[in-house]
């Protein structure tokens, strides 16, 4: 179980699940957040989130928003086990269900009844100039970002696709983004809404000053690389928060992750629903026509 330890209804939420829970049922929970929770659930089975207890693991339950979710799927992912989120934040793309289905995640929870969902993920190495070894790695779930470090700056940067340069932007930065991500800092940039299903990933333009600079939907198996001539410091942030700085005279190489991260649905639903749904589309208006089939 992961938690948003800041926000008290995540500690809430959790609480009730684990009262929930039948007693033969054992929950790993994360070092910082085990006494809270077992001040005010003193009979609760806690053991401590570790890489010997992950590998027994059957589900991380999530308690937060997708910001939670995203740093809960780092370990989802090295281990190979499905996240459910249980939506206490804003928009929850992510997530599941809201705090009010609580009993209802318990016993799905424990029958290991829910239906899995693959999303693509992307991997970057930074090499820095002069070295043939990445001296940093991340993977990222929504996007990587390469951004400038000082706000009265622009970066150059120096875009190719499988090897073959495409553009050079001076910009504040470049967004590559997953079908996941499009709904998160890339939707805000201007990029397209890409439904999770797709096997794709786009690259965005952030504030280009150049008369091409539309986001571009790559093949799955693209590799992407973002040389950094100018010389202007830049950093590069994994999912908005795994970050590191990149010196002038840096690349990033980006591309798929050999692993999808894996979320639990308790029952299958349209992407078409949930965007719907999320973004409070208006949709009542034309649907209601006689004249819409759907």
């Amino acid at each position: 179980m992961w938690i948003h330890t800041a926000r008290i209804p995540a500690l809430d939420a959790a609480c009730q699940f684990i009262e929930e829970l039948p007693t033969q049922v054992e929950c790993l929970v994360l070092t910082e957040s085990r006494d809270q929770i077992q001040r005010r659930v003193p009979d609760a089975h806690l053991v401590d989130i570790d890489d010997e207890t992950l590998t027994q693991a059957e589900v991380i339950v999530v308690f937060g928003g997708d910001g939670t979710i995203l740093r809960a799927a780092e370990k989802a992912l090295e281990f190979d086990i499905p996240v459910l989120g249980v939506n206490l934040g804003h928009v929850g793309f992510l997530a599941e269900l809201e705090m009010a289905q609580i009993p209802e995640l318990v016993n799905h929870v424990v029958t290991g009844d829910f239906v899995l969902e693959k999303r693509m993920t992307i991997e970057v190495e930074l090499f820095e100039e002069g070295r043939t070894t990445p001296s940093w790695t991340s993977i990222a779930v929504n996007e990587v970002s390469l951004e400038k470090a000082q706000r009265m700056k622009m970066i150059d940067v120096l875009v190719s696709i499988d090897g073959l340069p495409v553009s050079r932007w001076g910009c504040d930065g470049i967004l590559v983004s997953t079908p996941t991500g499009s709904t998160a800092y890339a939707f805000s940039a201007g990029g397209p809404v890409m439904w999770p299903q797709l096997e794709a990933y786009q690259v965005v333009p952030l504030s280009a000053h150049a008369l091409f600079a539309r986001p571009m939907v790559l093949a799955p198996d693209s590799l992407v690389r973002l040389e950094l001539d100018s010389p202007v410091d830049a950093v590069v942030c994994c999912d908005g928060f795994r970050t590191c700085d990149v010196p002038p005279g840096s690349r990033l190489d980006i591309k798929r992750f050999p692993h999808d991260l894996r979320v639990a649905r308790l029952s299958e639903q349209p992407f078409t629903s949930r965007l719907v749904k999320k973004f409070a589309l208006p949709i009542e208006g034309w649907r209601s026509r006689g004249d819409y089939a759907g």
